[in-house]
């Protein structure tokens, strides 16, 4: 396991009041009718990514999510401004602006996406790691998923593949309790999620999903006994999300009750009270490195709104191998 040290709890504030911030300044801009089509906000969620890539080798470790994927590339590494201008449509995006938010992509930083399919990406994230086995890289891919894709075929198909191969993979929930608007209590026979691998011989496990220390600590053992051979594991972490499932969502479904009860729960503000508590450093200076964010943001921004839209030429780029398209009329 990785040693957590005081730079690592300044690292996680910093990376998740970005996060927070930079998915607030998306909604704001979906407001503004800046960004369109669907957008899926990550708000309350953000121990998780800090915890994963604390475990991860970053040099080598792959990851694959569904459609909520602003924070996941920037996590992995990705430029935040380049994001931005994909959730703007621009040429700079990670898509060259064709994308969108729900289709975000680096190769570079092994990151494989955004899926807007439910639960297309978890034989994706299996095909990765069989191609990792395959090669010997000694690589580990992380596939993401949210409690609504657990009822899809292809996860069972899947789950059962892996175990068979020993391929070197960590499946992950993200459960948030909700599958858009349906509960976990309305769509399921058994609510505790991770009893789902047990039935595969896949070791399988409860996580805090607000505390990014506990999820760290028990990501690191799954990568690692992915690493040297033993297979899959599988992690239900218990999140919460504080926007609605995307922007168009009303929340009738869930009390504000409720979500006042999670905010108190918010990994943020746990965080940031453990690093005050602990004196490991004062509210001035977390309070500098908020002003520092806002900054931060803004650039992506600026950024992303100076860049030019992708032309139709991008498009056929982009898609085709062939640079004189013969096959089109």
């Amino acid at each position: 396991m990785k040693e957590i040290t005081k730079k690592t709890y300044l690292k996680w504030y910093e990376d998740m009041s970005f996060w927070r911030k930079f998915e607030d300044k998306c909604r704001s801009l979906y407001i503004k009718r800046k960004i369109r089509g669907f957008l899926h906000l990550y708000n309350g969620q953000e121990a998780i990514p800090a915890g994963l890539t604390h475990a991860m080798d970053m040099t080598k470790d792959n990851l694959i999510t569904a459609y909520r994927c602003h924070i996941f590339p920037i996590s992995m590494g990705v430029d935040p401004k380049k994001v931005m201008a994909e959730l703007l449509g621009k040429s700079t995006g990670t898509s060259c602006g064709m994308g969108g938010s729900m289709h975000i992509f680096s190769r570079k930083n092994r990151f494989y996406g955004g899926h807007g399919i439910v639960g297309g990406q978890i034989p994706l994230g299996a095909g990765i790691a069989f191609s990792d086995k395959y090669f010997n890289r000694k690589s580990v891919t992380l596939t993401l998923m949210g409690d609504g894709a657990i009822r899809q075929g292809s996860l069972h198909e899947t789950f059962n593949m892996v175990m068979m191969w020993k391929l070197p993979v960590v499946f992950i929930c993200e459960n948030n309790k909700y599958a858009m608007g349906t509960s976990i209590k309305r769509s399921t026979n058994i609510e505790e999620i991770y009893k789902t691998g047990l039935s595969y011989g896949m070791p399988s496990y409860s996580v805090d999903g607000m505390d990014p220390e506990k999820i760290a600590k028990v990501a690191f053992t799954a990568i690692d006994r992915a690493r040297i051979g033993k297979g899959a594991t599988f992690l239900d972490i218990e999140t919460y999300r504080y926007r609605g499932h995307s922007m168009s969502d009303t929340e009738s479904y869930r009390s504000k009750e409720e979500i006042i009860f999670f905010k108190k729960k918010d990994p943020i503000l746990k965080l940031k009270n453990f690093i005050i508590g602990n004196n490991l450093e004062s509210l001035d200076y977390l309070n500098n490195i908020e002003n520092l964010i806002k900054k931060k943001v803004n650039y992506c921004v600026d950024f992303a709104e100076k860049s030019e839209y992708p032309t139709l030429k991008n498009m056929y780029d982009n898609v085709y191998d062939e640079t004189n398209y013969p096959f089109l009329k």
